[in-house]
This record gives structure tokens, C-alpha cells and sequence, in this order.
């Protein structure tokens, strides 16, 4: 900024500037002051019209950067809400796997348990069929060492 610049020029030729014996006063040089004020005067417009010029591009990257920061914040929103809501669906997705595992482990418990009844049964049914066989064959074994025994007596009383 230019018109600064020239002010603070001229402010500082008043400091230095030689004071007036027993006065407040000083003495300056009339042109050299009026030069740097006059430069002052001019680039003062220049000056303005730049800071308004920055003052309504900040303005406007302000506006920008609320706009884009509030589509950021919209966006975030939304992502964490659909986050949720698919931890929501999986959480119910873990549930409802672990109900039917623990379904199909009882129905494989009661299945077996039935399977394993019916076998029993069937070997108890065997293991009485095998019993009254073991028992046939113990009877028919007997009726053969008995008829052994018999042939042997009714050859020995014919042989009398």
C-alpha cells in the first residue's frame, strides 16, 4: 500500500523535523511535506479500491469455504448415518446366524438322540432274537449229545 507508505514518510519528516525554540511548533520544508502528501492523495484511491477488492475476495472465499465446509459436515452425516445402519444390519446379521446355529445344534442333538434310540432298540431286538437262538442252538445241541448217549444205550441193550 502505497499511500501508506507516503504517510508514514511524511509523519516521520514531522518527528524529525527541528522544533521551534519555546513552541510546539517545527519547522518543515513546504514542498517536500506537500510532495509526499500529494503522492498520498493519489495513491489513496488505488489503495482503497485494492482493500475493498481483497475485502470482497475474502468475503466471498469466506462464503466458499462455509459452503464447502457445511456439504462436508452434510456428507460426514450422512456417511456415519449409513455406517450405523450397516452395523445395525450386521449386528442383526450376527443374531440371526447364531439363532439358526443354535437351532440346527438342537436339532441335531434331538436327531441324534433319536437316531441313537431307534439303534438301541434295534439291538435290543437283535440281541433277544440272537438270545433265543443262542438258547435253539444250546437245545439242539443237547438233543444231539442226548441222542448220542441214546444210540450208544439202545446199542448196548441190543447187543444183549
Amino acid at each position: 500500500m502505497d499511500s501508506i507508505e507516503k504517510l508514514n514518510s511524511a509523519i516521520t519528516l514531522i518527528e524529525e523535523a527541528r522544533g521551534v525554540p519555546l513552541s510546539a511548533s517545527c519547522v518543515v520544508h513546504r514542498g517536500e511535506i506537500l510532495e509526499i502528501l500529494d503522492g498520498a492523495r493519489v495513491a489513496l484511491p488505488t489503495d482503497l479500491d485494492q482493500a475493498i477488492e481483497i475485502i470482497s475476495a475474502r468475503d466471498q472465499i469466506i462464503e466458499e469455504a462455509r459452503t464447502s465446509a457445511e456439504q462436508m459436515i452434510a456428507t460426514a452425516r450422512e456417511d456415519v448415518a449409513r455406517m450405523v445402519e450397516q452395523t445395525a444390519i450386521v449386528q442383526a446379521a450376527r443374531d440371526e446366524a447364531q439363532r439358526i446355529l443354535d437351532d440346527a445344534r438342537a436339532l441335531a442333538d434331538e436327531e441324534r438322540a433319536e437316531v441313537e434310540s431307534y439303534i438301541d432298540g434295534r439291538l435290543a431286538t437283535l440281541e433277544v432274537i440272537l438270545n433265543k437262538t443262542m438258547e435253539a442252538v444250546a437245545r439242539g445241541r443237547e438233543r444231539l449229545e442226548g441222542a448220542g448217549d441214546k444210540d450208544v444205550l439202545s446199542q448196548l441193550s441190543d447187543e444183549k
